[in-house]
């Protein structure tokens, strides 16, 4: 029996989202090669012979849901700050590297100083980046991202590629009454 044939535009959809999946999911990438290699699929894994009672897991609180508004005074603020959007709008491919650098550096410098002007983060994790760490079984998975070869159960001893962020303070400016925060920046005429 034949496969199904796909069309063009689910073709690429498909290998739009594979590239995407093969360069940040490590275990993905692993079994795409496998297929791409035409490897016969690893054995299937004996089934567990203990049975466990299953507690339902915790449900998360409910949040309100999300302003479009916050995040875009934050981008508001790198662009005033920073230029943030102009630089990310601009085609810099034509630009020399040492203009690109000079650049970076300044959208960097008033991003930097947007985002600790009106909030605070802090690294996750404490180790400096490069250093062998520990992760215990059950570690929070919101804050620690397992990369690599990821096989068994933990506890796992890896290297730190990431510290990570958390936000632990963000104070935005209120918005003025018949305020449009989609205008991230207003079109400026000199005169």
């Amino acid at each position: 029996m034949s496969e199904p044939s796909m069309s063009f535009p689910a073709r690429l959809f498909f290998a739009w989202a594979c590239f995407f999946r093969v360069l940040f999911d490590g275990a993905f990438a692993a079994r795409a090669n496998l297929v791409r290699d035409a490897l016969p699929p690893a054995p299937a894994p004996e089934p567990v012979k203990e049975v466990k009672e299953l507690k339902e897991a915790p449900k998360p609180e409910k949040r309100a849901p999300a302003s479009i508004d916050a995040a875009l005074q934050l981008l508001a603020l790198f662009q005033r700050e920073g230029r943030f959007v102009d630089f990310l709008e601009q085609d810099i491919t034509t630009f020399p590297d040492a203009d690109v650098g000079t650049a970076a550096r300044v959208v960097h410098e008033g991003c930097r100083r947007a985002l600790h002007g009106h909030g605070k983060v802090e690294p996750i994790h404490e180790a400096e980046e490069g250093k062998k760490v520990d992760v215990p079984s059950g570690f929070d998975a919101a804050t620690l991202k397992l990369v690599g070869n990821v096989s068994g159960k933990g506890p796992y001893r890896g290297t730190l590629q990431h510290r990570g962020w958390r936000v632990v303070g963000l104070s935005l400016p209120e918005g003025l009454a018949g305020f449009d925060a989609t205008i991230v920046a207003p079109a400026e005429v000199e005169l």
